[in-house]
């Protein structure tokens, strides 16, 4: 699962870093938050997931992982797109989408915890 996060994270960084070059060139700084949170969550989170799954694979190799992948990369989507939309004239109408992908991204982040508090453990010297 380690490798499966990384590469994801990558995927999220590339996504993060253009879409900043966007706003950026475009002047439409109200879409920082949305910047923001992909590559915060979505790249510097899951790379770091990526990393304590593979340096602990106790952690990496078990069904909370596949778990916490599938609520994060499917609760993020949403919730970005739902940021983004909000931002929009008509955006108002987004935050039942912000909530329920929030709602989703945070049950992986809480999974991820219980896996990293279950099955982390010091590696002997």
């Amino acid at each position: 699962m380690g490798a499966l996060f990384l590469r994801v994270a990558v995927v999220y960084l590339v996504i993060g870093v253009i879409f900043g070059m966007v706003i950026g060139i475009r002047e439409q700084f109200q879409f920082a938050d949305v910047h923001a949170h992909i590559n915060l969550l979505g790249w510097a989170t899951l790379a770091l997931a990526g990393l304590i799954y593979t340096i602990y694979p106790q952690a990496g190799n078990n069904k909370l992982a596949v778990v916490h992948f599938w609520l994060h990369n499917i609760g993020l989507p949403v919730f970005v797109v739902g940021l983004y939309l909000f931002y929009t004239p008509t955006g108002r109408g987004a935050i039942p989408i912000i909530s329920s992908g929030a709602i989703v991204a945070i049950l992986g982040i809480i999974v991820f915890a219980i896996n990293v508090l279950a099955n982390v453990r010091q590696k002997p010297a």
